[in-house]
């Protein structure tokens, strides 16, 4: 290498670790505890279960798979030594941070190589904005461990399929949404076949594992545990509500059961449970059109991240969750969508940095207000679901235009 093209790499590095020390350290200083999770939530199931006591996903229900659990026990081992320094909260806090940038790390180094292709430097660039952007909420929660084994799962889907679904799979077992990844995959990759048995074996020895382990009845919990919980703050769906809320005509609450807050007011029972069908048909929608630009002739690297993207997408926009970590979900189709076809990645990928800004406005920065159904945080949530919306129009509209061979 040049040393300009060394100076270039120091810089794009360096610019990658400072991202992920400013986010982590954002999260000691802000307001709503964006690190809360961390502390409040993971930390005393991974002490429970490195201390023999009770196993979320094994011995009793979890609304997560049970693969998420691997980090959590992760980061309680690797705070041992920070305890005496740092309390249990602070060493756990920062152990999970460190973890988390480790995986970054790993993924960004596959990405950019020797940094010689514009197109995967200029991805990189994109993943540094996105992190400072989004702000904590990108660093301390469950999804930012699928980030890394999502990107490098993208960017092997073409050269190492096998392992590259193996990523994938797993990374469904920890938080499902890079199961739309292999989905994709599975539509728009030629070897298919290779692929889902990947796919299919590694799941089955994840599922036998488990088993053994005895998870039994709690085997696919994770599907169900979240059937029957209202409409959160944060969801599309939600929108109208908030509004009704700024009028005084809903109101927000804290559900104890779920940890998070949902919107009380006619109608949103009803909506909440539509949403669940409502996904599924979009899902079935997608990979159908998906199927249909296949067989006419489109490309891997025209339809793949189009129609990643518009999966994950389709995942956030019917969810009746909603919560602001979803965000991190769009990286690793945007990064795909940048290495391999840079020129029509251009508007999701600005797209997806205005959401992440957004999102960071309205978490941590406006909850507050948002709680209390101030007009300006709404108006600024709002925003950002219709922009979520325009995201998934843009890649609709990407698939349907993908030059065919």
């Amino acid at each position: 290498m040049t040393r300009i093209a060394t100076a270039r790499a120091a810089v794009l590095w360096a610019s990658f670790v400072l991202a992920h020390a400013l986010v982590a350290v954002l999260g000691w200083v802000l307001p709503a505890q964006p690190m809360g999770d961390v502390v409040l939530v993971y930390q005393p199931w991974a002490a429970s279960a490195a201390s023999g006591g009770a196993v979320v996903g094994i011995t009793e229900p979890w609304v997560y798979p049970q693969l998420a659990l691997l980090p959590m026990l992760a980061a309680h081992g690797i705070a041992a030594p920070l305890v005496p320094l740092l309390g249990a909260q602070g060493g756990y806090l920062v152990a999970w941070a460190l973890l988390v940038t480790v995986g970054d790390l790993l993924a960004f180094a596959v990405l950019v190589g020797r940094c010689r292709d514009a197109r995967r430097v200029g991805a990189a660039w994109f993943w540094c904005a996105a992190l400072v952007l989004l702000g904590p909420i990108a660093l301390y929660r469950i999804d930012a461990v699928t980030v890394p084994l999502a990107v490098i799962g993208a960017l092997w889907l073409r050269r190492r399929p096998e392992v590259a679904m193996a990523l994938l799979t797993v990374g469904a077992w920890i938080k499902i949404w890079p199961g739309a990844l292999v989905a994709a995959a599975l539509v728009a990759v030629r070897d298919r076949r290779r692929m889902l048995v990947a796919a299919a074996g590694t799941a089955g020895a994840i599922a036998l594992l488990l088993l053994l382990l005895g998870a039994d009845r709690e085997l696919f919990g994770f599907l169900t545990a979240q059937t029957g919980r209202g409409l959160q703050i944060e969801a599309v769906a939600a929108t109208p509500f908030l509004w009704l809320a700024v009028a005084g005509s809903a109101s927000i609450a804290y559900s104890f059961e779920i940890l998070t807050f949902q919107v009380e007011a006619g109608g949103a029972d009803a909506v909440a449970a539509a949403l669940t069908p409502v996904m599924a048909l979009a899902v079935a929608a997608l990979l159908a059109l998906g199927v249909h630009r296949a067989r006419r002739g489109v490309d891997a690297r025209h339809l793949l991240p189009p129609l990643a993207l518009a999966l994950v997408t389709a995942l956030i926009v019917t969810n009746k969750v909603g919560s602001p970590q979803f965000q991190t979900w769009l990286l690793a189709p945007v990064v795909l969508w940048l290495v391999l076809d840079r020129a029509r990645a251009l508007l999701p990928a600005a797209l997806v940095l205005a959401l992440c800004a957004l999102t960071f406005a309205v978490y941590p920065l406006g909850y507050d207000a948002l709680l209390r159904a101030e007009a300006l945080p709404v108006a600024v949530l709002s925003i950002r679901n219709a922009l979520l919306l325009v995201l998934l129009a843009a890649s609709v509209r990407a698939i349907l235009r993908g030059p065919t061979r």
